[in-house]
């Protein structure tokens, strides 16, 4: 497993396989980045970096699509897996397996290094010398309220007494020179962290790492326990440890390879209107801007040329999909394999905008379990939506014999079509904890966090006879596997490519 400890480093291993398209013609920061990005991302091309941004000086870049996928042959998921130390050519579960497994490894907490000679520290900024607007932060949409510096990074905050330090991906938008409106949602990490801080009466120092190694952004986005560092879950990931430096004015410790760090105080009190924004479930809602708490920025420190990471969110698939999706499928396999289901698989369909997520079950399972379909799909949703973080994000559940590939979209509808029964294939769940972002979800339920959920059943073992169920009538599994091994080796003879 290699571990890019750099976003340089991510950048060259990607341009050495062809994933980097490098553009030097100048670019405008309103709107132009945005659209070149969005672009990319539906036609699965190489990730943009911007070398040439209007109005922006001292040789800053934007880098987007980081975790896009790709269209070449066998490497879809390469930069997601190369963020995570994987081969270029590693499937979709290969990914999913392989942050699971971490999960039962003892954390390797970080370790402080020297800030001097730290790339990160190579320029400071402090007081009144903090300005955000050098930046090229991108006005990423045409209705999104404001620019998002912040759409990759990590916002790095710890409890009050300091047995708590929380890594979380969530989006901070410009509002002036050293002030971002900050969206820190309750039920979530980071808010529950903000709260502690407002019961004492103080404001929450926060650090905000862009442009960060490229494993960070998916444990920031893996739904990890509350009270777990994901700094060392990297760590346990990797097998060593990440290395940090101190911030220069709150009380935290920043990747020491960040391009930029943004410190300061979340304000109990200051608020500015943020959003709307283009998000994960595909659209811009236009009517979804609302007071945000701002952060009031104290230092900015930043590498030479510094490289600002971008997403653009939206429909179908970007970061919002790989980079949360991905790390919140292999947590969900550990804690349903913990609770003793036998669950072999999970996956979140991208295509679905993560909505729709999938948990294959091994074939036996009726004969193992005794369970009814019914009674195992109930089992399941009360582990997934009961869970806290994972659930969170988490509204609609397909489960299924594990004889499909489930990172297959067709596969996934075929199976979901004609196996879930129109009347009966539905197990409900009601009000369970759920984010606010879906556009399907009625007002007091924005409000609320709080939605009904489904687990959809499309298990077929406890229908059917052993012996007699249906087999699948496709290549796989319909032909003994010495046919398909001659069919295969024969396929130029019969005329094919």
């Amino acid at each position: 497993m290699k571990h890019l400890r750099s976003l340089r480093e991510f950048i060259t291993a990607l341009d050495e396989i062809g994933e980097i398209q490098f553009i030097d013609k100048e670019v405008d920061w309103n709107l132009e980045i945005g659209a070149v990005a969005r672009r990319s991302y539906e036609l699965r091309a190489a990730a943009p970096i911007f070398n040439t941004i209007k109005d922006t000086g001292n040789g800053f870049r934007v880098f987007s699509a980081p975790g896009g996928l790709s269209a070449r042959p066998g490497q879809t998921f390469a930069r997601i897996a190369l963020a995570l130390g994987l081969p270029a050519d590693a499937k979709g579960a290969d990914i999913v397996n392989a942050l699971a497994a971490a999960r039962d490894r003892d954390p390797i907490p970080p370790v402080e290094i020297p800030a001097q000679g730290a790339p990160c520290k190579e320029n400071v900024m402090l007081g009144d010398d903090v300005d955000l607007m050098k930046f090229p932060t991108p006005l990423i949409h045409d209705g999104d309220g404001g620019r998002y510096i912040q759409s990759f990074g990590l916002n790095i905050a710890k409890t009050p007494d300091g047995s708590w330090t929380n890594w979380s991906v969530n989006r901070m938008m410009l509002v002036d020179r050293n002030r971002l409106a900050c969206l820190i949602p309750p039920p979530q990490h980071f808010g529950m962290i903000r709260a502690l801080w407002a019961k004492e009466g103080k404001q929450m120092p926060v650090a905000v790492a862009l442009g960060v190694e490229p494993g960070l952004p998916y444990v920031g986005g893996m739904p990890l326990p509350e009270g777990d560092d994901e700094s060392a879950f990297l760590g346990a990931y990797f097998g060593e440890p990440l290395e940090l430096v101190p911030a220069e004015t709150v009380d935290l410790l920043v990747p020491a390879t960040a391009e930029i760090v943004i410190e300061g105080y979340v304000s109990l009190e200051d608020t500015y209107e943020e959003g709307p924004m283009g998000e994960y479930p595909g659209y811009l809602d236009r009517g979804s801007s609302s007071p945000k708490p701002v952060l009031h920025v104290t230092a900015v420190t930043h590498r030479n040329k510094a490289i600002l990471p971008v997403v653009v969110a939206g429909a179908p698939v970007e970061e919002d999909h790989t980079g949360f999706a991905l790390p919140h499928a292999a947590e969900m396999a550990y804690l349903l394999r913990k609770a003793g289901l036998p669950v072999t698989a999970s996956w979140s369909v991208l295509e679905s905008a993560a909505h729709l997520w999938v948990a294959a079950v091994d074939p036996a399972w009726h004969e193992t379990t005794g369970l009814s379909s019914q009674e195992l799909c109930r089992k399941i949703g009360e582990v997934v939506f009961g869970s806290g973080k994972l659930g969170f994000g988490i509204p609609k559940l397909l489960v299924v014999e594990d004889d499909i590939d489930i990172a297959d979209v067709g596969q996934v509808m075929w199976a979901f079509t004609t196996r879930a029964h129109p009347e009966h294939g539905e197990v409900h769940f009601d009000h369970e904890s759920q984010n606010i972002l879906p556009l399907y979800l009625d007002e007091y339920e924005k409000l609320s966090y709080f939605a009904s959920k489904v687990v959809y059943n499309c298990l077929l073992a406890d229908r059917f006879p052993v012996g007699q169920r249906p087999i699948a009538a496709d290549f796989a599994h319909n032909w003994s596997p010495e046919l398909q091994r001659h069919v295969v080796e024969n396929w130029a003879e019969y005329g094919y490519e």
